[in-house]
């Protein structure tokens, strides 16, 4: 058999304690003693019986849904989609999480700026694609890169909603970023706000999942490791939580 050439390259965030993102998670770890004396007491044993006296390690962990990589569901933007009841992330056709990737590099543009529909054209025109359905789109900012920043969730460039609604049109039901959100920052939205209040500024790409079904992965890693903007497989699988409005995930990027 000839050599497998085919690329894998981890597009997710690890959970980690040390991470500057607004709500990190809590890992309690526990050693393999300690598993000896857990397993010795559901069993009836005494933890001398294992091996060593050791026996499994197990973590805990306390985190929102939306800590590290995950894929919102339309339930996070709003209860309703269209008049409809928003669809939770168990909800969500499976396959909308596997597909034809598209990588746009926006690592150029400052913290901050707002992407608009002429970005995402130009960048189509300079790559010589054209988006079809199901395609799954990745905006890359390089803010991972800040990750264990202080400033890591309010140093990136966002979508803006004209954008959003605008791959929404051309089918993209899977759309990423590698920063904390994939709108403009927080505290920028809240100055923009205070200084002109009106709908339209706050959470405003967030909300086009008002309008129409969407998903957005958050905090993705790795996008400068893609070596081409298209003709790669992307995975993005949530975890299956019942009811939720996000779903954890380790999307990946398939390249042959």
């Amino acid at each position: 058999m000839g050599e497998n050439r085919t690329r894998v390259i981890d597009l997710s965030v690890p959970m980690d304690v040390k991470a500057k993102e607004p709500f990190p998670p809590r890992i309690e770890y526990s050693t393999h003693e300690e598993g000896a004396a857990q397993a010795a007491g559901i069993l009836g044993l005494k933890k001398e019986d294992f091996p060593d006296s050791k026996a499994w390690a197990v973590e805990t962990l306390t985190l929102t849904t939306h800590t590290g990589t995950h894929v919102d569901a339309p339930w996070h933007y709003a209860d309703k989609t269209a008049g409809e009841r928003s669809r939770t992330i168990d909800e969500l056709p499976i396959d909308w999480f596997y597909g034809d990737g598209v990588l746009f590099d926006f690592s150029d543009k400052p913290a901050g700026y707002e992407l608009g529909v002429a970005d995402f054209e130009e960048k189509l025109a300079a790559m010589s694609y054209e988006l079809k359905p199901y395609d799954i789109v990745l905006v890359r900012t390089d803010a991972d890169k800040k990750f264990y920043d202080e400033d890591y969730a309010f140093s990136h460039a966002g979508v803006s909603a004209e954008a959003t609604r605008w791959l929404i049109d051309k089918g993209i039901k899977v759309m990423g970023i590698d920063a904390w959100g994939w709108d403009i920052p927080l505290p920028l939205q809240a100055q923009q706000y205070r200084e002109n209040p009106q709908d339209g500024i706050l959470w405003a790409a967030h909300y086009v999942g008002k309008e129409a079904e969407y998903c957005q992965i958050e905090k993705l890693a790795n996008l400068d490791q893609l070596p081409k903007p298209h003709g790669f497989k992307v995975a993005a699988f949530p975890v299956n939580i019942k009811g939720g409005s996000a779903g954890w995930a380790r999307p990946v990027a398939i390249i042959d």
